[in-house]
């Protein structure tokens, strides 16, 4: 088990891997055409983008995972998916039309560019791709989803190339965003198609609930999860830009590009270890605790690496207008190391059904960060925001793993009553 889902987390990595290294690669581009305070409102309109599609769906990957494991349940847990997906829609452009019209000074976007923004928000939207993510991981179709994960940065960097050439304009550079949410989510869906079939006919909003009790429950504790997520990430941008302008933002996304990567293994972990521990209950714990032991070396030595080489990488990448970045980097790969460590207890956590439970050891946490970010951007400037996230992954991670002991206690006690 412990095997295949390092295995798993190893196909992750590899279009993570081409992600990062093909990810210098374009955020060079962008940083050199667009400057310090054009490539801050460029961050700003995708990150608006890309938050209100991760605030707005359901983790539907994880439902296809935990309703769809028999033949007999998986077209009702697929078309459940699908009509979360449609919902989720539906109601982000809604919204977003909404935010981009009212929006004041909070969001430090010009006039002109709020179209475009919100062109940019309606395709990434069209482009969510959980439920065809469930769909290759319940079928350890881990390999397709790293082709389907690697197409992304293979196209960001194309497009970028091309505006950086032709059209070093932000425009130029939201198009090859978007073009790269199209192709990847149509990468996603004809993988998909290919695995399984879609079962668009079963498409409904009943059938799972009617014979699950905790269906709504599960859903809604894996969605506000997620959504914490994006609260401590694209959020967060946005939050630092209206605070302190789009140079600011700019500076803190270079330094989130950069010290986040150990993130993006952390969510690999989750993906590729969920699976298995939904599949071997009994297991669940000595696989996470292995895992978790694996995680802390590999985040350690990348935190290390940061400290070293830090400044001459971001000089190299974003050039020396961007050296305001290294303190918040330091900080954000920290952070990251310590979700790293921790990816295995949550995804232990929402295998157990207790996904409620997950999203409030995050609520609480994130809720005091984003609390704390006026006073700590006031002072300390992007810094500030990597302390916020720092200190929400240390409370976050230990509450984890205070709760799965608590649960391993109460498993054991039950287990010597039966005796």
């Amino acid at each position: 088990m412990i095997k295949r889902a390092l295995q798993n987390t190893g196909w992750l990595m590899s279009a993570r891997g081409i992600n990062g290294v093909l990810s210098l690669a374009y955020l060079a581009m962008a940083t050199r055409a667009l400057g310090l305070e054009d490539f801050g409102q460029f961050i700003l309109a995708v990150t608006f983008g890309q938050a209100l599609a991760g605030i707005s769906q359901f983790q539907t990957w994880q439902t296809v995972v935990r309703w769809g494991q028999s033949k007999e349940s998986l077209p009702d847990a697929t078309g459940f998916a699908l009509a979360l997906d449609a919902l989720t829609i539906a109601v982000g452009i809604v919204l977003a039309a909404i935010i981009l019209y009212f929006a004041g000074s909070w969001l430090p976007l010009p006039g002109w560019l709020r179209l475009e923004t919100f062109a940019y928000t309606c395709v990434a939207l069209l482009s969510i791709r959980s439920t065809p993510t469930g769909i290759l991981r319940l079928h350890d179709k881990f390999a397709r989803a790293a082709t389907a994960d690697a197409v992304t940065s293979i196209v960001r960097v194309t497009g970028a190339g091309l505006a950086f050439l032709f059209y070093p304009t932000i425009e130029g550079f939201l198009m090859a965003w978007a073009a790269a949410e199209m192709i990847t989510a149509a990468t996603y869906w004809h993988f998909a198609r290919k695995t399984q079939p879609l079962f668009w006919r079963h498409m409904s909003l009943r059938r799972i609930p009617s014979k699950h009790e905790r269906a709504w429950p599960f859903v809604i504790g894996t969605s506000l999860s997620g959504l914490l997520a994006i609260s401590s990430r694209q959020v967060l941008v946005l939050l630092v830009g209206g605070l302190g302008g789009p140079a600011l933002a700019g500076i803190y996304r270079v330094a989130a590009q950069l010290g986040e990567g150990l993130l993006k293994l952390a969510q690999a972990l989750l993906r590729a270890t969920y699976p298995e521990l939904v599949r071997s209950p009994e297991l669940a714990r000595s696989i996470a605790g292995r895992i978790a032991l694996i995680a802390v070396v590999t985040g350690f030595a990348a935190v290390l690496l940061s400290l070293v080489a830090g400044r001459w990488v971001i000089t190299v990448i974003a050039g020396p207008d961007f050296l305001a970045a290294y303190t918040p980097m330091i900080l954000l790969s920290a952070a990251a190391a310590i979700e790293l460590g921790g990816a295995s207890l949550e995804a232990l956590m929402v295998a157990r059904g207790r996904a409620v439970t997950n999203f409030l050891l995050r609520a609480v946490p994130t809720a005091c960060a984003l609390a704390a970010l006026v006073w700590l951007v006031d002072i300390h400037g992007p810094a500030g925001a990597g302390m916020a996230v720092l200190g929400a992954s240390v409370a976050t991670v230990t509450g984890l793993y205070l709760a799965t002991r608590k649960d391993d206690g109460s498993v054991a006690a039950a287990a010597g009553g039966r005796r």
